[in-house]
């Protein structure tokens, strides 16, 4: 009989997101030597890994899904001790420590940059503290890592676990180009591509305002597709960034070069990255909201899909620089608008060979798998 895991999170489907990905692998992967129940938010049990069990929260007020949380997992570890138990992020740490000391058990936590840069005083003060007492700490990048041992997580309970990707089947890759291009009216004309939450961090508002104008001067019938929107769910979601972007666009007279597709589902987001030529990602340098990894880097250069991307955060550890794409220092408006320019004018010459996707090899979800349940394993 298999052994017993317990998963605490608040990041699962059918909230959308990189962080929701995640954590449904981290249950996919345990699924495959641990006997899985997952305490995670309302709805996300017919969507669960199959053989999976769990208990749903609701996720607001923010106040009664941690009331709500905590006396679930007390009622799962008297009911069905656990060998293992994982937090999913920070939010769930000390539910998950607390299950783990009473059943004195292993305890694993996956830790993004927010999860330790969040400014609430509430939470540094009584959730970071928690982190330190981990058997086993995972971190998406070296960026991270960085920043675990800044608040003095012990560095040799730490490792590095970087998201996984899916590599897509490469063989349609140009009909679903040609059909998604059909599609949107797109004929042949370059496209840059923007994948992800519209939120300050990420950039876009930058992008539109200082640096697209000065890409369309030189190619002028380049489009720029957005696909993503304002958060809904996230914790520290901005309010109306989208709408300040379409300000933005509006105001300097570029409404017409940017198509916002809102959110898509992966058939047609796989579309999206097979049908572009660039995949953009002008992340933020920011104090205490920095970019924990850049997980779509990778997705795109599963898709053979170079990116521009300032090296901000983690974000270094999802690019390898001139191999699958091109990291800008952070702030370089300019440096980063001729490297797009170049680009398009250019293509990398890699991006019909494998060197790209050779790269997102590396990130492969099964890879990812046996360096969990390798972390996870008391005995490591």
């Amino acid at each position: 009989m298999l052994p017993h895991a317990l998963v605490i999170t608040r990041n699962l489907p059918p909230l959308v997101g990189g962080m929701e990905r995640l954590v449904w692998h981290i249950v996919d992967e345990l699924n495959k030597s641990y006997n899985v129940h997952v305490v995670g938010p309302f709805a996300c049990g017919p969507l669960l890994p199959q053989g999976t069990t769990c208990n749903e929260v609701p996720l607001k007020p923010i106040y009664r899904y941690l009331l709500h949380t905590f006396f679930i997992v007390i009622y799962r570890i008297f009911c069905q001790r656990p060998h293992l138990v994982v937090a999913g992020s920070g939010l769930t740490a000390p539910f998950a420590w607390l299950a783990a000391r009473i059943s004195r058990t292993h305890c694993v936590v996956y830790l993004h940059g927010l999860d330790i840069e969040a400014r609430h005083p509430f939470y540094r003060l009584l959730w970071r503290p928690f982190f330190r007492h981990f058997d086993c700490v995972l971190v998406n990048s070296h960026f991270t890592q960085r920043l675990a041992i800044q608040i003095g997580i012990p560095k040799q309970r730490i490792r590095v676990l970087h998201p996984g990707v899916t590599l897509p089947d490469r063989d349609d890759a140009d009909s679903q180009r040609i059909g998604f291009r059909a599609r949107h009216n797109l004929g042949d004309i370059p496209i840059m591509l923007y994948v992800g939450r519209i939120t300050g961090r990420k950039g876009l508002a930058v992008f539109c305002k200082t640096i697209l104008a000065r890409i369309l001067e030189q190619h002028p019938e380049a489009r720029t597709l957005v696909v993503g929107d304002d958060p809904v769910n996230a914790l520290h979601r901005g309010k109306g960034e989208r709408a300040h972007v379409e300000a933005i666009l509006n105001e300097n007279g570029l409404m017409q070069t940017v198509l916002f597709l809102g959110k898509i589902d992966d058939h047609e987001l796989s579309a999206a990255y097979f049908a572009a030529d660039i995949l953009v990602f002008p992340v933020q340098q920011r104090k205490n909201d920095a970019e924990g990894f850049g997980m779509v880097a990778i997705e795109a250069a599963a898709h053979d899909l170079p990116t521009v991307a300032f090296a901000a955060g983690g974000v270094t550890d999802a690019i390898a620089d001139d191999v699958s794409g091109k990291l800008i220092t952070a702030g370089d408006n300019k440096a980063f608008s001729e490297a797009v320019i170049n680009l398009l004018r250019k293509p990398f010459p890699i991006r019909k060979g494998n060197d790209i996707r050779a790269f997102a090899a590396k990130f492969s979800w099964p890879r990812f798998g046996e360096r969990l349940r390798l972390f996870c394993n008391p005995r490591f």
